[in-house]
């Protein structure tokens, strides 16, 4: 137990590493999945274009879902952004700010299925068989088709063993053609995923770096103070549950006492110091309105203030001047200025 204990606070601690790790890891199968994938395409003129586009879209859109699963501060944003106002004011900064770092590590999965299907060319081959430029690669004087029937030798060109069309256009040259199209977007795809990737992720701290430097402080802090309340709360669960207990056999020796005569026991110390932790919050009805009160009033993110403010600083309210040696003063007259 104390193994398991160990590895999830490394996990805890090790958090965007984690991630990352996920992210190539569901990468990966992303792409072996596709390579296990059997893909029939249903040689129809009404279902290829469907079937086609399905298979390069609808798993992407899944696993760009899972991606935002998977990612432990969802519930986070979440409730960050549900939670009322109080007396902390919120930062539509700091919650786009954790919408792009999920979002952006979530997007790696989906990209790598696209890139995968596009370079494979079968999805393109199937969605757009019957829009072949045929009198380019192909016989267009052959009688007796309308364009309708046109349509439905055409696609057959993804299934070689029926398909029947060979005096129009070659089998071959046609899935030929779409792959080369298909592989051509793929590469599009991927030079456009990195290059995109390589603006986030260098150059927009070049632009705004304090706006970024703020929102990536306070996303780090809301992440820190949720999983030290988490904490807080576990071990306050775990010293009323001590003392509750340790009352109920108090209770029960005093019972036995009265029946048979036995001295009772005296309370270990580690209860004392449970009953200590309890910080005054011994009964069901304070916990609950303390919880309560953490959801709809978070305190101010201000350290000892002479009143209790309506808002904090990165929401965009002012603070009390803090007295400040003469140093910080200059510093702090330099950066109001910036």
């Amino acid at each position: 137990m104390d193994k398991f204990r160990m590895i999830f606070q490394f996990l805890q601690s090790n958090q965007e590493s984690f991630m990352n790790g996920i992210c190539g890891i569901m990468a990966l199968a992303s792409a072996q999945m596709y390579s296990a994938f059997d893909f029939n395409c249903p040689c129809l003129p009404h279902y290829n274009l469907a079937y086609g586009l399905g298979i390069l879209l609808v798993p992407p859109f899944i696993l760009f879902l899972l991606g935002f699963v998977l990612n432990n501060n969802v519930s986070m944003l979440a409730e960050e952004w549900r939670r009322p106002q109080g007396q902390r004011g919120k930062d539509p900064a700091v919650l786009r700010y954790m919408f792009c770092s999920m979002a952006q590590r979530a997007m790696i999965a989906p990209a790598v299925w696209v890139s995968v299907t596009l370079l494979d060319g079968k999805c393109i081959t199937c969605a757009f068989c019957t829009s072949v430029p045929v009198e380019t690669l192909g016989n267009a004087s052959h009688p007796g088709l309308s364009q309708g029937e046109m349509k439905r030798v055409l696609a057959r060109i993804p299934c070689k063993e029926i398909y029947d069309g060979q005096e129009f256009i070659a089998n071959e040259v046609a899935i030929r053609y779409l792959c080369c199209i298909s592989q051509a977007l793929g590469w599009c795809f991927v030079l456009l995923m990195t290059t995109l990737a390589f603006l986030v992720r260098s150059l927009r701290p070049c632009f705004t770096q304090a706006a970024f430097l703020k929102s990536r402080y306070w996303s780090h802090y809301i992440d820190i103070e949720r999983k030290m309340f988490d904490e807080t709360c576990a071990e306050h669960a775990r010293s009323f549950a001590k003392v509750c207990i340790q009352q109920f056999f108090e209770g029960m020796s005093t019972d036995l006492v009265t029946a048979h005569c036995h001295p009772p026991r005296k309370a270990p110390a580690d209860v004392g110091e449970a009953a200590e932790k309890l910080l005054g919050i011994t009964d069901q009805g304070s916990m609950n309105m303390a919880l309560k009160s953490w959801h709809r009033c978070k305190p101010p993110l201000h350290l000892h203030p002479p009143t209790l403010p309506s808002g904090n600083g990165w929401a965009g309210e002012k603070q009390p001047p803090m007295h400040l040696p003469a140093p910080r003063k200059e510093m702090a007259a330099y950066y109001s200025r910036v």
